[in-house]
């Protein structure tokens, strides 16, 4: 038996699901573990969360993001017991209904697809960001330009380093000077807590529960504040599944008339926060492949690039536009291999 399993079999012994059946879940791009603890009698279920201290995970910040969406009205997972010094959450159990899931065309192979389902869904979510960004949030670190810049760079030294074998010295600088000055003229603002992993395999289906509790929320301990249209393009702007032109228009367009926005502004914020995200994700994504063992990552890239190329279209991002299709090597067939290979 391994440290781990040791410490949380000491963890649970300490509650009421010593003696339940165990199955591990999916994870995610994190050193973090999951299992569905399912108890025999009554069949009650619950998650444990294994976040190993010893690979930089900590528990207290998904704690206090997630007692603060509690208490405002959110389906944030209870927390049903905790042990912040050895990593360990046990946590209510949402179900497996995910966004990405229900709405995948084989998920009900014998029904003829809802054409509403997209549009029911995607408004729930853009509902709950237009209450999360209502309430008066936490004290966090803030997502501001400087912090976007650098991290917008990993595309030059993380994705361009593993396919060319350098970062572009010189024009990864110009860039960061010049996007750090875009950030800081369209993304000011107003901040709103920004839980910045919030897409469709982030988000269940909770149609029992009312109003905005609808939507269970996972994967916000890394938030920060920001602009409010920082989740909206996470939300639209999908990595891991085509949102459709149509879903994506009309939810910018109801948020923006929910909440009084300026219509010119919040697009043009929307587009460089875009660029922003997908350029980070770009990084993020080689790095995963590359440093971590998880080629897989590499097919998800071409779709950041999609998205990326179509923010880049905005007048905004002018200044940045020409040097980033430039000097950032398109994912065709032999970059990607690169990266795999890498």
């Amino acid at each position: 038996m391994t440290d781990r399993a040791h410490l949380a079999d000491l963890f649970l012994n300490t509650t009421a699901w010593a003696g339940a059946d165990r199955a591990p879940l999916a994870g995610d791009a994190s050193n973090r573990r999951y299992e569905r603890l399912r108890q025999p009698q009554s069949g009650q279920s619950a998650v444990l969360m294994d976040a190993p201290p010893e690979k930089g995970e900590d528990v207290r910040p998904f704690v206090a993001i997630d007692r603060f969406l509690c208490d405002n009205g959110f389906s944030a997972p209870q927390i049903l017991a905790e042990d912040d010094e050895h990593g360990f959450l046990l946590l209510e159990d949402l179900g497996d209904a995910l966004f990405a899931r229900v709405l995948a065309p084989e998920a009900k192979p014998e029904a003829k697809p809802d054409p509403d389902a997209e549009m029911t869904l995607y408004r729930a979510a853009t509902n709950v960001l237009i209450g999360l960004h209502d309430v008066t949030p936490p004290t966090l670190p803030h997502y501001g330009p400087e912090r976007m810049a650098k991290l917008a760079a990993l595309a030059f030294t993380k994705y361009r380093m593993a396919v060319t074998g350098d970062d572009g010295g010189a024009a990864m600088t110009r860039f960061r000077d010049r996007f750090e000055d875009i950030l800081a003229d369209h993304t000011d603002g107003p901040q709103v807590i920004c839980l910045r992993d919030y897409h469709a395999e982030n988000l269940l289906w909770l149609p029992d529960r009312e109003g905005l509790a609808r939507v269970g929320l996972l994967d916000f301990q890394d938030a920060m504040l920001g602009h409010p249209a920082y989740d909206l393009v996470s939300l639209l702007q999908d990595i891991r599944r085509d949102v459709p032109a149509g879903v994506e228009f009309a939810m910018l367009q109801h948020y923006i008339d929910a909440t009084g926005a300026d219509d010119h502004v919040f697009r043009t914020a929307y587009a460089v926060l875009g660029a922003q995200r997908n350029l980070r994700i770009l990084g993020v994504f080689a790095r995963l492949a590359t440093e971590y063992g998880k080629p897989h990552y590499v097919d998800l890239i071409p779709a950041v690039w999609r998205h990326l190329k179509r923010d880049l279209d905005h007048p905004a991002l002018a200044p940045v536009a020409d040097l980033l299709l430039t000097e950032l090597p398109a994912p065709g067939a032999e970059a990607l291999a690169r990266l795999k290979s890498a």
